[in-house]
């Protein structure tokens, strides 16, 4: 049984279907969504509807805008309206109609200019094709009358200062196409009118829109340099808190290691101790050695690179003599009155107070160099002071930092909220300044039979903490 021979193929099309005209050009790839696009973008306001100069810092300036298309607004009304009639001798009821579209959004290009360009555009269209027909219009300039001229300039100023890149664009492609377009329908009253429009449009546009983005990158330069402030003054300040914590260890390691000592000697010292305190004892010298180690610990954490100094002993109140007489050797005539007796001081009171002339002292040679400058230390049982007082000087001086590197006044800050005092700075009537803590002495009683904290030798004034 045979089996039928297989069918023929269809015989190919003579003329294969063309493929669209935008898949074929390149010019029909990108044309269409351009011009979407542009569309898109006149339908497009801007986000924000502040005024123009909305931010300006002085009430006159924000005011300018109002002030400036009110005046174009209340003078381009009537003169359209005169030019309309008389010139172009257009009806009344146009003239009047076309002159208020064309003049009045002025006003509302201060806050919406896109939706002002609309009105405004199509009534300048709209105009244009009116006058065509007009009895005047021989010899007078068309499509666009001096005074569309006039308010359309207007116009791309207010919408070059707050629309759009693409926006823009797409305002000055749709005025240069309307006058393309009045340019080919009636080339014998055209006057060339169209040419100077698109052209003022365009230069007003990139005028603006220049000084606009000057503005913003000008303010966005200064929210950046502020955020900027901030940020090294924060990190000024967790630096300064971590140089104290570092030299505070001292202090702490100190007392934690007298317990140590204690716990351990106790059941030598003490007779007949029972078994269960000889534990406890044991137990507190576990505790504090341990503990003694975790803060070694976080020294580490604590202790940046180039800091291995700060392990030597920290400096207090008996070292502030040897201070001052280096502050004189740097070219400071200064001079210290530090009370005999002082009365027992807290360790982190020492360290602080010191700390606290040395970076007074820091500023005196920085920013007064020269200047007479006056160490006073004393104590009334409760409270120390500690005051640091300088002169004016002859010569330039720069500006007190208050942040960046110095880390000077707020080390002073920082140390004086440590001990729970307070701490007063500010210039003088005679051009000196002045620097006063008060730091309490709450522990004295007590400290009267403790040991006091070590101390150790400091290399003088440092530019500051």
């Amino acid at each position: 049984m045979s089996s039928a021979p297989p069918p023929a193929p269809p015989p190919a099309p003579r003329n294969p279907p063309r493929a669209p005209l935008g898949s074929r050009t390149p010019l029909g790839s990108w044309a269409l969504p351009a011009l979407r696009a542009l569309f898109g973008a006149l339908r497009t306001p801007a986000e924000s509807t502040e005024p123009l100069f909305a931010h300006a810092p002085r009430p006159w300036q924000r005011l300018a805008p109002y002030v400036v298309a009110f005046g174009f607004a209340v003078s381009l009304l009537p003169t359209t309206t005169s030019v309309l009639m008389g010139d172009y001798r257009l009806g009344g009821a146009w003239s009047g109609a076309l002159a208020t579209a064309q003049s009045a959004p002025l006003l509302l290009a201060v806050t919406r200019p896109l939706q002002a360009w609309w009105i405004i555009f199509t009534a300048d269209v709209v105009g244009a094709v009116l006058l065509q027909s007009a009895d005047g219009i021989a010899g007078r300039s068309w499509p666009w009358p001096p005074t569309v001229i006039v308010g359309y300039v207007v116009l791309m100023i207010c919408l070059g200062l707050r629309a759009s890149r693409r926006t823009l664009l797409a305002v000055w492609l749709a005025t240069g196409a309307a006058g393309f377009f009045f340019e080919l329908i009636s080339q014998k009253h055209s006057d060339g009118s169209h040419l100077l429009l698109t052209v003022l449009a365009g230069v007003t546009l990139v005028v603006t829109a220049a000084l606009r983005e000057r503005g913003d990158a000008q303010r966005k330069l200064v929210e950046q340099e502020n955020i900027s402030e901030a940020e090294r003054a924060r990190r000024t300040l967790l630096e300064e808190r971590a140089r104290i914590a570092r030299e505070l260890h001292d202090v702490v390691a100190h007392h934690m290691s007298v317990i140590t000592v204690q716990a351990d000697s106790a059941p030598y010292r003490i007779e007949g101790l029972p078994d269960p305190a000889r534990e406890e004892f044991s137990t507190i010298a576990a505790s504090a050695r341990e503990s003694l180690a975790e803060m070694r610990r976080l020294l580490s954490v604590l202790r940046s690179d180039g800091t291995e100094s700060e392990r030597a002993p920290q400096p207090g109140l008996d070292r502030v003599q040897q201070l001052v007489e280096a502050t004189v050797r740097a070219g400071v005539p200064a001079e210290l009155s530090l009370a005999a007796d002082l009365g027992p001081v807290p360790p982190a009171v020492d360290l602080s107070a010191y700390r606290i002339v040395q970076e007074a002292l820091a500023n005196v040679v920085r920013h007064a160099p020269g200047a007479r400058t006056r160490v006073s230390v004393t104590s009334d049982g409760d409270r120390l002071t500690v005051l640091v007082v300088n002169g004016r000087t002859e010569g330039r001086t720069s500006p007190l930092e208050t942040t960046g590197t110095g880390h000077g006044l707020v080390g002073m800050r920082e140390r004086v909220r440590l001990t729970g005092g307070t701490l007063d700075t500010g210039p003088l009537p005679d051009g000196g300044f002045r620097v006063a803590a008060q730091l309490p002495l709450a522990d004295a009683a007590r400290l009267r039979h403790a040991d006091p904290a070590p101390t150790g030798s400091d290399s003088g004034p440092k530019d500051s903490p």
